[in-house]
């Protein structure tokens, strides 16, 4: 049995979770988020908690149970605390300023790079640090990762945009002697 599959889900109060046949809808405090019905499972309710269970025990089926599970509990904690992801812009010059739903960074390039944010985010800037978050965990981490490919964390000055929670392994320069 898979370990994270078998755990049961708690639904905190404020929070409501209609099991229907092609998705899973949740509605709390922040929004509502729905996901996909995986076929191969089996969805119950009860009492303050969902659980999720196999029909069969194929390898497809197990595959699916710890899945299925991890995106129903994402769901649950975006609608009830919300997801962030902090990134941290460095470098000389380097800047970043939020203007409504669009980042502007200004990180080395001749022009600033200009991100619009996609419904359902939000980004706060506090000096050199940006945060977007948001209820959807999957969208706040793909907004992340586009920001970040935008200018990666070079090893040598370490210098570029990094998630804060990243360190950056890095190099030796060039030796630089004469002989």
């Amino acid at each position: 049995m898979s370990r994270i599959g078998k755990l049961p889900i708690p639904v905190p109060n404020g929070v409501e979770v209609k099991i229907g046949a092609d998705v899973v809808e949740v509605k709390g405090p922040k929004g509502s988020l729905s996901t996909p019905v995986c076929s191969l499972l089996t969805y119950e309710q009860a009492e303050g908690h969902v659980t999720l269970s196999r029909i069969e025990d194929d390898r497809i089926t197990r595959a699916q149970h710890g899945l299925r599970r991890t995106l129903l509990s994402n769901c649950i904690d975006g609608v009830t605390k919300g997801f962030s992801k902090a990134l941290e812009v460095i470098g000389v010059g380097y800047r970043v300023a939020v203007k409504g739903n669009i980042i502007e960074l200004q990180v080395g390039y001749s022009h600033p790079v200009l991100v619009e944010l996609p419904e359902g985010l939000k980004a706060v800037v506090e000096g050199q640090i940006l945060t977007i978050s948001g209820i959807d965990k999957e969208l706040v981490g793909e907004m992340a990762a586009k920001i970040r490919r935008i200018r990666k964390p070079e090893p040598y000055k370490g210098k570029g945009i990094k998630y804060t929670t990243e360190t950056i392994r890095r190099k030796v320069g060039k030796s630089g002697g004469k002989k």
